[in-house]
């Protein structure tokens, strides 16, 4: 018997309906039903969807531990192939639940960051510009021959960018999240990453994600800081190609 049968059986052993339940819940009548189905995927996360089997199984007085084992057995995260993390075409995807969370705040703030940084860094160059005294007409031709080496030197210290392969660079800024990240087909990172932690990752190939609460995270690829890619609590699912 699966997870969704042991739930139903226990509700309707219970005597409550559906609409009973999930007044008494506060979970929608929908999601419930799901979780019958032994479809847990729009609870928003393991963490969520072991919140609402706990609460279901107290009131109808399930054995909560029980159901709790088999979830983690059939449904948790750390038990999923690596097929079934990823989408079919490797881009992301989001609970439809997500829907109701806006990114456009974490957004906003990037922004306003990128810009406070450009404004500092014009500042900055403003002032370490130094007038330079005219030289004399005897000094012309060697003031000339050290700027051209200083112009030469500054040049060949500037790296040069390149498109192959992918830099991706993951910093827990606002929270704790799990990740899981695959190169080449293989698992590389997969466990948590804590608030103020940094990971970097390089691949001359695409680089696939998993993020849970990506809200709490700032990823950057080849340089370039990316948009958030979703709200709190949400799993998400990405790959980033050369």
């Amino acid at each position: 018997m699966s997870l969704g049968e042991e739930l139903r059986r226990a509700r309707e052993s219970s005597g409550y309906s559906l609409a009973e339940l999930a007044a008494l819940t506060s979970i929608r009548p929908g999601l419930i039903s799901e979780m019958e189905s032994n479809n847990f995927l729009n609870c928003g996360g393991d963490t969520y969807a072991r919140g609402h089997i706990k609460t279901i199984a107290n009131l109808v007085g399930a054995d909560a531990e029980y159901l709790l084992d088999m979830y983690m057995q059939e449904h948790a995260i750390e038990k999923r192939n690596i097929h079934e993390m990823l989408a079919e075409n490797n881009v992301t995807r989001v609970p439809r639940e997500a829907k109701t969370l806006s990114w456009k705040v974490p957004a906003a703030v990037s922004v306003a960051i990128l810009v406070v940084v450009a404004l500092v860094q014009i500042v900055v160059s403003n002032t370490q510009k130094v007038s330079i005294p005219k030289p004399e007409t005897s000094q012309t031709s060697n003031v000339s021959v050290t700027e051209t080496s200083t112009s030469t030197a500054t040049a060949s210290a500037t790296p040069v960018s390149t498109s192959q392969g992918v830099t991706l660079v993951v910093v827990a800024a606002r929270g704790t999240s799990r990740i899981d990240i695959v190169l080449d087909g293989k698992h590389v990172e997969k466990g948590s990453i804590l608030q103020g932690e940094t990971k970097s990752y390089s691949s001359s190939g695409p680089i696939s994600i998993y993020f849970n609460n990506p809200a709490a995270l700032d990823v950057t690829v080849n340089g370039v800081l990316q948009a958030p890619l979703g709200g709190e609590n949400v799993e998400v699912r990405h790959t980033f190609r050369p």
